[in-house]
């Protein structure tokens, strides 16, 4: 049985409001070893636009010939750990719009890399739309999924992250390195999570009265993939439910990229989406889409998210927004990054002001490789309801990732990671 809409939006993104005096479990992982960092060198810099000098967010940075990547953050910042026996290698760097930039490991240095992409000015030439609907764009994305993600599952290493704000100021910092078992799309079987390596940082003090959790940690990452699960954003009445046009082209690369907005027919009472695809013109592979929930019925639209909360609270979502990226490998696309940035507002019956509340999810893939049978006995099995923040622990080890990549953090989420830390060790709290 496929799940519903609403199933949907609440693995993409589930709040479990319960009472503060509820406290985060023990961690389960104690230990981790030592790694030696003479096995490979960490790359950073910023991917800019050559011309405006604008920061590249989320775009890729794979090194040639490994599946080794990552993705630049929300300030255009990258990271990357290179081993050493491909560091006579080279970057790829890509970006929708944008052509392909490729750099060699060897003239990189430690720190404050600047790369610049090029603008795609290749004359784009006019799609013909068979039947002259836009819709068929849609439809062709659908069927030609097998031969443009293939049918072979996938193990993949990745980095997770989330975050809780309370306005502006951090409350909940999680971080992880997880195994992922991608299914491929044919398959009924959902995704399959285990946790590696993870770390917290929290200051629950500044939660009021509500300890705000988050419900689904990775698998919300995974349930935005819409190749893997269309039926959740579109479900199978997608055409009675959105209207669809084609507008002005883009490119990656040399290679011509159809974007297909959507938005939700008028008269529909139920909050959906509205965003755009972009469509691999040849192959109609999907490469990227950003999308975002209609909140304009906010009492309906804060039903999908809350799961549990205090009597007298009402909660609702005043913006969410979700991305997905994926990357070509070969003549495959493979999922690659996925976020999701969510605002809500607690009202109190009883009080005068409202609490803000913004919380973000991504997760980046840094390695891959086709299935092996046997599992990473080091990792811990999860589930979809999981709650990453009672599953991982405090640390403040600055080298606690070893030789993972991660998704840089950004300048503030920094700061606050180094607050959250100094408060933990006054209190005594880091292991």
């Amino acid at each position: 049985m496929k799940p519903t809409l609403h199933f949907f939006v609440r693995g993409i993104m589930g709040l479990f409001f319960l009472l503060f005096a509820s406290m985060p479990s023990e961690a389960r992982f104690s230990a981790y070893a030592k790694e030696d960092s003479s096995l490979y060198k960490q790359f950073k810099g910023s991917v800019l636009d050559s011309k405006t000098r604008n920061e590249l967010i989320y775009a890729s940075i794979t090194v040639s010939g490994t599946s080794i990547s990552t993705i630049s953050n929300s300030e255009g910042k990258f990271s990357i750990k290179v081993p050493a026996e491909n560091q006579q290698a080279t970057l790829l760097i890509s970006f929708l719009g944008y052509r392909n930039k490729v750099v060699s490991i060897q003239d990189l240095k430690p720190e404050k890399n600047v790369l610049y992409l090029e603008p795609s000015t290749t004359f784009l030439e006019e799609v013909v739309v068979k039947g002259g609907d836009a819709k068929n764009i849609y439809a062709g994305v659908l069927a030609n999924r097998l031969q443009n993600y293939g049918d072979d599952p996938i193990q993949m290493t990745a980095f997770y992250r989330e975050t809780i704000r309370k306005r502006r100021t951090y409350v909940s910092l999680s971080e992880s390195i997880i195994n992922v078992l991608k299914q491929p799309f044919q398959s009924g079987s959902q995704d399959q999570i285990s946790l590696y390596k993870g770390r917290k940082n929290a200051d629950y003090s500044k939660l009021d009265t509500v300890n705000f959790k988050l419900q689904g940690g990775p698998f919300s990452a995974l349930f935005i993939d819409l190749v893997k699960y269309p039926d959740f954003i579109f479900s199978n009445e997608a055409f009675e439910l959105y209207d669809f046009n084609l507008e002005e082209n883009t490119q990656i690369n040399d290679n011509q990229v159809l974007v297909l907005a959507f938005k939700q027919k008028q008269g529909i009472e139920t909050p959906l989406y509205y965003g755009k695809l972009y469509i691999d013109a040849k192959s109609l592979a999907v490469v990227s889409a950003s999308f975002a929930l209609n909140v304009e019925n906010k009492v309906k639209a804060g039903l999908m998210f809350t799961r549990k909360k205090p009597a007298g609270l009402d909660i609702y979502p005043t913006e969410v927004r979700y991305q997905i990226n994926y990357r070509q490998q070969k003549d495959k696309w493979i999922y690659a990054y996925s976020r999701a940035d969510l605002t809500f507002k607690l009202n109190w019956a009883k009080r005068i002001f409202n609490t803000v509340y913004t919380t973000s999810i991504e997760m980046a893939v840094t390695d891959w490789k086709k299935q092996e049978k046997n599992e990473n006995p080091d990792t811990q099995k999860l589930s979809s309801n999981v709650i990453m923040s009672d599953k991982v622990k405090s640390l403040g080890d600055p080298d606690f990732w070893g030789k993972y990549n991660i998704i840089e953090p950004e300048k503030s989420i920094e700061t606050a990671i180094r607050k959250l830390q100094r408060k933990a060790m006054s209190e005594g709290g880091v292991e």
